[in-house]
């Protein structure tokens, strides 16, 4: 029996643009013209994958997923926008800076992934904290302007693909205030979406979340999300100073930001008992070579388990290459991660 997908959107250009790209893959294809059309096709028969766009008439693609989850959990792909009750994110065919049959692989690599979840992994609630509720207080909004990556101590390295946002932001959500290590996550996520959602990072932390850029100093007690469309490395300054580098070379990465290239960096860089690696869920095998490199050097691992990931693709890999120490379900990472002093 043929997978199914519900293309959503109100322009019929996109609509059929994204068919055609979607064809190739054998799925049987319905359309909605709007988030209410979506949210009733949706909710009365189980599609593998939903594709969202966001500024639609009569219903947008927020309140849609919102609804489409609650009712009929299934893995949706937003379109354009950024929403952590999708699992995955594209950019509008003809609107990413990139030539068009990278286009169509990154869509059709991302339709193919989402179509392999089962719906049942996406009944497990994730509690977001609200802005309101994470007020930062003015203290530590300006903490990190007096320290300095000479004095940095544990580094944690995060690597997530496919699923992985609404956990990042978990992690974000659940560092105190007094948290004295750097954080630095490579989110397999479009270049236009990264600064997005390191705003969103930021506003559920009670620590500063900064999307990356050239040169920038890393600090302690502050999480830098990697800016998409680069790789990301670290580079010590003959003063001491920490700072990362950005690749614009994507090389034979099919991801940029690549988490092998950052964690890889990192062991240039850092003394390897001074680590930490994550691998989360996530398609492929991202991160999985360099995992099993930091644990060589000294670094704690641990990956995602399958009882917990989304997809069980990249810390599966790891697992299996020998790059984990523990393998842990989601719950226990966020506490190890959070509860390290």
């Amino acid at each position: 029996m043929p997978k199914t997908v519900l293309i959503v959107d109100d322009s019929a250009l996109v609509r059929k643009q994204l068919a055609e790209m979607i064809s190739s893959l054998n799925f049987d294809i319905e359309f909605a013209k709007n988030g209410q059309e979506a949210v009733t096709k949706a909710t009365s028969q189980q599609f593998n994958v939903i594709t969202m766009d966001i500024n639609m008439p009569v219903m947008d693609g927020i309140k849609a997923v919102k609804q489409i989850m609650e009712a009929q959990p299934t893995p949706i792909l937003m379109v354009s926008s950024l929403d952590l009750g999708a699992v995955d994110y594209i950019a509008k065919p003809g609107t990413m800076n990139v030539g068009k049959n990278e286009n169509r692989e990154e869509i059709l690599h991302k339709v193919r992934s989402l179509s392999m979840i089962s719906p049942r992994r996406l009944k497990r609630k994730i509690a977001r904290p609200t802005t309101r509720e994470r007020r930062r207080p003015v203290s530590s909004r300006t903490r990190s302007d007096t320290r300095s990556s000479q004095n940095l101590q544990k580094v944690i390295l995060i690597g997530s693909s496919t699923g992985g946002p609404g956990l990042i932001e978990q992690i974000c959500a659940a560092l105190p205030a007094n948290y004295k290590h750097t954080l630095c996550i490579v989110q397999h996520m479009p270049e236009q979406f990264t600064a997005a959602f390191a705003e969103r990072l930021d506003r559920a932390s009670v620590l500063t979340v900064l999307e990356t850029k050239q040169n920038m100093e890393l600090l302690p007690g502050t999480v830098y999300l990697a800016r998409g469309g680069v790789h990301i490395g670290f580079a010590k300054k003959v003063s001491g100073k920490i700072i990362i580098r950005e690749n614009k070379d994507k090389g034979a990465c099919f991801f940029q930001p690549s988490v092998n290239n950052m964690m890889e960096s990192a062991l240039e860089t850092f003394d390897g008992g001074n680590i930490i690696g994550v691998i989360l869920t996530g398609i492929g095998d991202d991160g999985a070579d360099a995992m099993v490199k930091l644990k060589k050097a000294g670094a704690y691992t641990f990956g995602e388990s399958e009882e917990s990931a989304t997809i069980y693709g990249m810390p599966k890999e790891a697992y299996d290459r020998g790059g984990v120490q523990e393998q842990l379900d989601f719950s226990s990472i966020l506490k190890k991660i959070a509860s390290l002093r």
